[in-house]
């Protein structure tokens, strides 16, 4: 699992994606999402208010890379909040997709389904504006958003779901930072709908976010067959040095954030150590991860996608358990979190 390795398994798995992905070209190699999702790439590409921070010349020149390097999954979604300002992330995707001349069948879309407005709003509704502002008219794959509503009707949920994909307006979908037996029940209730149910939990995970993804509940699930897709796996720059970013980043579950920053230096130590840097170490230890179809990051010059690309190459040379076991003293939410998750 190298930076350049062409190795046959990679390129039988990247051709089978089809389009410009595909062949001897795609150094990025490629994993089944689930037990019955498609083949996806180890990393793939953010756009949380990522596009809209970007010269439009060097978001083409991103995305045309990316996907020249195999770096074809986008999560690309609606990130905005009525009553502030719009925000418009998805509707430059489908113009940065039509600049770069890819078509449909050249990247895999992954788009997000808030359940805030559900049951009022239809998921059908939802996702068809969705599709609409990111210029195509399916999704590959759908993440579901946080659970808020305690009282949500994950029987009604799955069904609806089970709709989506029998229409083809979605492919397969996961779940975003869910509790384990949040998804073990909306599973059982996807399996009575016809669906294969949630195929992906994408959770935050880095050195200093360990619990939920390493927590024995989720090891359930995972040898039951759900993938993991990292998230924030470098907390929003902060871990590749940026210790005061000037962006808006995620949540903080479990208020750690303190210690996060205080544990950059250290990391970007044992990366020096290590011949990389700080970015490629927390990649690498995303990957380490058995469960890990992908590793989901933001970047906005393509010399942060090669960079990040370095990450497979590094795992690889280290090896998963020396590596993990050099991030061990920057275990920030032990004993914080539940491994049950949210």
């Amino acid at each position: 699992m190298g930076e350049t390795s062409k190795d046959s398994a990679s390129v039988a798995a990247a051709s089978e994606a089809g389009g410009r992905s595909a062949g001897s070209d795609a150094i990025v190699p490629r994993r089944r999402l689930g037990a019955d999702g498609p083949q996806v790439p180890l990393l793939s590409l953010g756009s949380w208010h990522t596009y809209d921070r970007m010269d439009f010349h060097d978001a083409v020149d991103l995305v045309t890379q990316a996907v020249e390097w195999g770096v074809n999954l986008f999560d690309v979604a609606v990130y905005g909040i009525p009553g502030q300002r719009p925000v418009f992330t998805d509707v430059l995707f489908s113009a940065i997709v039509r600049a770069a001349g890819l078509a449909r069948t050249d990247y895999q879309l992954s788009t997000k389904i808030w359940l805030e407005g559900y049951p009022a709003q239809s998921l059908r509704e939802q996702v068809e504006r969705a599709m609409f502002r990111a210029g195509t008219d399916h999704a590959d794959l759908a993440i579901l958003g946080d659970i808020r509503d305690p009282d949500l009707d994950l029987a009604r949920l799955a069904g609806d779901l089970a709709e989506l994909e029998k229409s083809g307006l979605i492919g397969h979908w996961g779940v975003n930072n869910w509790s384990a037996t949040a998804i073990r029940t909306i599973g059982g209730h996807a399996l009575a709908a016809g669906s294969p149910g949630p195929q992906v939990a994408q959770l935050k995970y880095s050195p200093c976010r360990r619990s939920i993804a390493d927590g024995a509940p989720f090891a359930e699930l995972f040898a039951a067959g759900l993938s993991l897709q990292a998230s924030d796996v470098l907390e929003g720059g902060i871990l590749a040095g940026k210790v005061a970013p000037a962006r808006e980043i995620g949540r903080d579950p479990g208020g750690v954030r303190e210690r996060i920053i205080a544990s950059a230096p250290g990391i970007a130590e044992v990366a020096a150590d290590l011949g990389a840097t700080a970015a490629q170490v927390c990649v690498a230890f995303a990957l380490s991860h058995p469960a890990t179809v992908s590793v989901l990051f933001g970047a906005t010059k393509v010399s942060q996608l090669a960079d990040n690309i370095g990450g497979l190459r590094l795992l690889e040379r280290v090896g998963a358990t020396a590596l993990r076991a050099r991030l061990v003293p920057f275990y920030a939410d032990r004993e914080v979190v539940s491994p049950e998750g949210p």
